[in-house]
């Protein structure tokens, strides 16, 4: 499989921080958001309806190193809309992109998670590549992820690798 994409529409979810807590002697760690779990639900659900449309997610988990490019699609505020007989009616100067709460890299976190839950791959430790961008929705809230595999090869622009297996020097610094 070359790419999947998966639309999921539902309210992203940051992945907040965790609460700890001692049940009968054990420390027990629990998501202080309320929002994540149905959040990484969504993206399951998102998946399983993929699977009766797409045979090639027999496939799946995806194995090797991934590029993971994520667009969420955030409700506006209601003063990105005019008042009166203008309600309803999305401002000229209404910006496209998120620069308010919740923080992308707290979005990523949690969908990440909730693609592995869905079986996407094994282990988030898998994504190479991460982008995510927030967008303000102009219908439903969600997101739309693209999971690509990364097969990197030394024609691919991959850093060559010396029979004793290191990196040759002039290689180790950034390009």
């Amino acid at each position: 499989m070359n790419e999947l994409t998966i639309n999921v529409v539902g309210a992203p979810a940051p992945q907040g921080s965790k609460r700890a807590f001692v049940v009968n002697g054990r420390a027990v760690m629990a998501e202080s958001s309320k929002k994540v779990k149905p959040w990484r639900q969504d993206v399951k659900s998102a998946v399983e309806d993929l699977h009766e449309v797409v045979p090639a997610l027999d496939q799946l988990p995806f194995t090797g190193p991934l590029e993971v490019v994520i667009d969420f699609y955030l409700p506006r505020p209601g003063y990105h809309f005019g008042t009166g007989r203008n309600a309803g009616v999305l401002k000229a100067n209404a910006p496209t992109h998120v620069d308010k709460k919740p923080d992308a890299d707290k979005l990523l976190r949690s969908t990440l998670d909730g693609l592995k839950e869905a079986g996407i791959y094994r282990d988030d430790a898998q994504v190479a590549i991460v982008t995510g961008r927030k967008y303000y929705a102009n219908a439903a809230t969600g997101a739309r992820i693209t999971v690509r595999p990364l097969n990197v090869s030394p024609a691919d622009g991959a850093s060559p690798v010396t029979a004793a297996g290191e990196t040759p020097a002039e290689e180790v610094l950034f390009p």
